[in-house]
């Protein structure tokens, strides 16, 4: 399942993070719907409002369903057929929708033959581990892998180079920061019996979860993983819901470190939510072979390689962090992780404004 996300960056930054193509191969950046309702969070847990990018058809008759539209709505799905007054009576949670039996809920169903579909954004999501013998649960923090970028100047940055932007080498500098996890979603539209404003939410389908997230939790979202995966889920005026299901699918492409439990609690919105931790091991792992296998990563692809003729230095700002705490070694990732991240982080904070608390939490 998902049931816990990050979604911190400003609007501003969030808007050229999910910079694409058109159907006409021209550069864009998406528009945004009722702005005012985003709020960046560490810590966004069901019923909250998270960022979605979705087609422009879906709120302008006539227009391209391959350009994008990116909307705050809430996370929990309220079917459009409910009749009580208040979403919050629904009966049935509805955050996480099962990729097997999507065409079975009418929930899901109905929105999803509309062509509702939607792309939900994130830094990453949180899942817990149940550690054996005890009551104790381990939470991880979960993303895409990262690939290290040269650090584009402020002014490559601004609004008026953005729009500016046509060659290509300018348009691959509009963003070269974290990689946001796109996860696939269903929305609806929900209408108040006694009238009212309209109201927007959206589910994450999941998947069962990859070798490497196995022994995590046996449920993943499903991820969209490059830009003609998130095209064709989004674009249902030209893509079929038959072919669009076919994208629903578990990924191995995917990352993740240990965090420290100031994140089970939802009203705690900091960094240290997904600042990678170090986990203690009482006892060293069997020498089987996937074991082996890890340690030799950890050996050789550990984010700080050492030169073994120099002796090793302590480094107190990064918090140690390893794979090799699950019981089960995870499928090794060679870009970049826990050092991109920390790096990220430290940026973040000395360079953005510190995130609002999110509202309906």
């Amino acid at each position: 399942m998902c049931g816990r996300t990050s979604c911190h960056l400003p609007r501003d930054a969030l808007t050229r993070a999910c910079a694409y193509r058109d159907r006409q191969g021209q550069p864009r950046l998406p528009e945004w719907r009722d702005p005012d309702r985003y709020r960046p969070s560490y810590n966004k847990s069901p019923q909250s409002d998270s960022p979605v990018l979705l087609s422009r058809l879906h709120f302008e008759k006539g227009a391209d369903s391959s350009e994008r539209i990116i909307a705050p709505m809430r996370w929990g799905l309220v079917p459009s057929w409910f009749k009580e007054d208040d979403p919050s009576k629904l009966q049935f949670n509805t955050s996480n929708c099962r990729s097997d039996t999507i065409m079975e809920k009418r929930s899901f169903k109905v929105p999803l033959g509309k062509g509702r579909r939607c792309v939900v954004l994130a830094d990453g999501f949180y899942e817990w581990q149940r550690c054996q013998n005890t009551s104790h649960r381990q939470p991880y923090f979960i993303y895409f892998p990262q690939i290290k970028t040269e650090k584009v100047s402020a002014a490559a940055l601004t609004s008026s180079s953005i729009g500016a932007a046509s060659s290509p080498e300018d348009w691959e500098k509009v963003w070269d920061n974290w990689r946001l996890l796109t996860m696939a979603g269903i929305f609806d539209c929900w209408e108040p019996p006694q009238g009212g404003d309209c109201l927007y939410s959206y589910t994450i389908i999941t998947v069962d979860s990859c070798k490497g997230l196995n022994d995590i939790h046996h449920r993943m979202p499903a991820i969209l993983d490059g830009e003609e995966a998130v095209s064709k889920w989004l674009d249902f005026g030209e893509v079929s819901t038959r072919e669009a299901l076919k994208l629903i699918q578990t990924s191995e492409n995917i990352t993740f470190h240990p965090v420290s439990t100031v994140v089970n609690n939802s009203r705690n919105n900091t960094p240290e939510c997904l600042a990678p931790v170090g986990l203690e091991v009482k006892k060293e792992p069997k020498a089987s072979g996937s074991s082996q296998k890890m340690l030799q990563w950890l050996a050789t692809k550990s984010p700080k390689k050492e030169d073994p003729k120099t002796p090793q230095k302590a480094e107190p700002d990064v918090p140690q962090w390893s794979s090799q705490f699950l019981r089960k070694s995870p499928f090794p990732n060679k870009r970049g992780g826990a050092g991109c991240l920390e790096r990220w982080l430290k940026q973040e904070k000395e360079e953005e404004p510190v995130a609002k608390r999110p509202h309906n939490q």
